[in-house]
């Protein structure tokens, strides 16, 4: 897990200046060419680049150790950090429209359209191939602020590319007003990534729930592993960042010693944490007349 974050934070820094240097070549292609659909993909990396910054601090706030104030950790850092960046991608958004709308109003002839077109093309093949680095690692090893950081790279990669292919026909048929809807559409693309972006995180905030899947195999764990006790029970699980919560109440016989059935916990702890990556186990042991009828039956 050591290995995985300390990469996490280098990806998460090195795309502070890959950002700034994509953002850059975008300017200059809008700059040679005057086009309006250009200038938003550029307005729309500005983003990227604050976002870059703002998911390099949460995540190396993410990764600091539980203390006293923060008990459970700071994990739900990372969230904080996809939020801002849904709600910038959100301001981009506006800020294209603004810009488009003017541009229907008084469309403006693009000039030297190969070599900006070619530009913002080398800058869309580098956030390419950084948006899936970022999208691997962060499924990897469950960081949002990752994730979230590649997805949007990701939907400016299309939005990229949707420009160039519609500007390549406003040039061939000679259609200045393709340029200033070619942005507009790349707006209601951006809002659509934005909202993603923003309703991903609210869950992991609101303590939402591992994934199905994990959720049966950490019940599947517990049933091979409780050798001993009755039934487990209220079995809950939360996830924030890099780290699942599982707490569940373990039934055994009222007879049986405390230090009995904390070996069970033990060994009910050590499995999970073999089997699942990054997961906190509570445990409440209780008498047998506690158990319940929806309980996981372990006999």
């Amino acid at each position: 897990m050591a290995g995985g974050a300390n990469l996490v934070r280098r990806l998460a820094f090195w795309s502070i200046p890959l950002a700034l240097g994509v953002m850059a070549l975008k300017f200059v292609a809008w700059f040679l060419t005057g086009s309006i659909a250009l200038y938003s993909d550029a307005l729309e990396s500005t983003v990227n680049v604050i976002a870059a910054l703002a998911a390099f601090i949460a995540i190396g706030y993410a990764q600091k150790p539980a203390d006293t104030d923060h008990p459970y950790g700071h994990h739900k850092a990372e969230y904080f950090s996809a939020v801002l960046e849904g709600v910038l991608i959100v301001v981009a958004a506006l800020l294209i429209v603004h810009e488009a709308i003017g541009g229907l109003i008084a469309p403006v002839q693009i000039e030297a359209p190969a070599l900006g077109l070619a530009i913002n093309g080398s800058a869309a093949v580098i956030n390419g191939i950084w948006a899936y680095v970022l999208i691997r690692a962060g499924r990897r090893y469950r960081s949002p602020a990752l994730s979230a950081d590649g997805h949007h790279i990701l939907s400016d990669v299309v939005t990229s590319v949707g420009v160039i292919a519609g500007l390549i026909l406003a040039i061939m048929f000679d259609q200045p007003r393709l340029d200033p809807l070619l942005a507009l559409i790349v707006a209601i693309n951006v809002l659509w990534q934005g909202s993603k972006v923003i309703a991903s995180s609210i869950g992991g905030l609101m303590d939402q729930a591992i994934d199905p899947a994990d959720e049966i195999r950490i019940h599947d764990i517990i049933k091979a592993e409780a050798d001993g006790a009755i039934e487990a029970h209220d079995i809950k699980t939360r996830m924030a960042g890099q780290v699942s919560f599982v707490e569940f109440h373990l039934v055994v016989d009222g007879g049986m010693t405390v230090e009995q059935s904390h070996t069970i916990c033990d060994r009910l702890e050590a499995a999970l944490k073999r089997e699942v990556d990054g997961i906190q186990v509570i445990i409440h042991v209780e008498p047998g007349h506690k158990a319940k009828e929806e309980g996981v039956q372990l006999g």
